[in-house]
């Protein structure tokens, strides 16, 4: 287990790293290199920012969490499709990056219900066509539900990709799973105290400290990084680099719990065996789903970025 989680682990973020130089590239690259593409965007001199970030969340990480969210919600008793769970997490990834910047709150906020509003009717109609009414709600309740905790959580980081460096996802990430990562070594090597025993059995309290110190740790680290290679208002001062790591760690911790939660009712330990020593998808994205409204929020409510 632990050998395949030391391999899977670095080709995960070696792919994150490559999506990230690839978006910060096509931010800069004139279209006019490509003049096919500049008629398809009416003439614009650039991609819209962020727009691989978009693609690779939309059309390759949504289709198999979603598809890991729906056996979770099968395997408990809730009547689920396959194809509209997925259409509903990435309706929810591309409301959030396609509403135009400029687009004023009342409006941006009407978008985002009526898309909203479209997915509830759509499941409450797929899922009463035999008309049978029972267990119909929950179904359509699952597929809202994978909409925001898939969808609307993922895009926040597209939002945030708007006014933002890319680099600021793989900081935000980084120092998200390294507390993950922290807490698992530091619960193997002297956890002792039990966490939350009847939800996650191998979490210990000292796992956590662990963790929050490794996120604190890589924060840090990221935030020298920034400085020594970003400029203007990318660079991360240390002060506040320790705390929002911290805060990153703790709301992951609360994100990897929630997730188990779902699995513990599917009577599952991992959501897939698609990533050898990490489980699922869903295993990966738990804790960087739950910190992006959080991460999202304070740097974008802290004056200086």
């Amino acid at each position: 287990m632990l050998k395949y989680r030391l391999i899977t682990g670095p080709l995960l973020l070696a792919l994150l790293l490559g999506v990230i130089l690839l978006d910060n590239w096509l931010e800069t690259a004139p279209l006019s290199n490509w003049p096919w593409l500049q008629r398809l965007f009416h003439g614009k001199p650039y991609l819209p920012r962020g727009i691989v970030l978009y693609l690779f969340a939309t059309f390759v990480v949504m289709p198999f969490a979603a598809r890991e969210l729906s056996a979770i919600f099968r395997l408990q008793g809730i009547a689920t499709r396959r194809t509209l769970t997925t259409v509903a997490a990435m309706l929810g990834v591309t409301l959030s990056y396609v509403i135009p910047a400029g687009t004023d709150a009342v409006t941006a906020i009407a978008l985002m219900s009526t898309g909203m509003i479209l997915v509830f009717v759509g499941a409450l109609l797929t899922f009463s066509q035999n008309r049978n009414v029972e267990g119909v709600v929950a179904a359509a309740g699952a597929v809202m539900f994978a909409m925001v905790y898939l969808g609307l959580t993922m895009g926040l980081y597209l939002a945030l990709r708007r006014s933002h460096s890319a680099w600021w996802i793989v900081g935000i990430v980084v120092t998200t799973k390294a507390c993950d990562t922290g807490a698992y070594f530091t619960g193997k090597a002297i956890g002792r105290h039990k966490l939350i025993p009847w939800l996650s059995p191998g979490k210990t309290w000292e796992g956590l400290v662990g963790g929050v110190l490794a996120a604190i740790a890589a924060g840090l680290v990221l935030a020298w990084l920034s400085q020594a290679l970003l400029a203007g208002r990318d660079q991360v001062p240390f002060e506040t680099a320790w705390w929002w790591a911290a805060i990153f760690a703790l709301v992951g911790q609360f994100g990897d719990l929630m997730k188990s939660l779902l699995k513990r009712g599917a009577g599952i330990k991992d959501s897939s065996s698609l990533l050898p020593g990490l489980g699922g998808v869903l295993d990966v994205l738990d804790s960087p789903l739950m910190v992006a409204p959080v991460a999202y929020w304070l740097i974008m409510l802290s004056g200086p970025y």
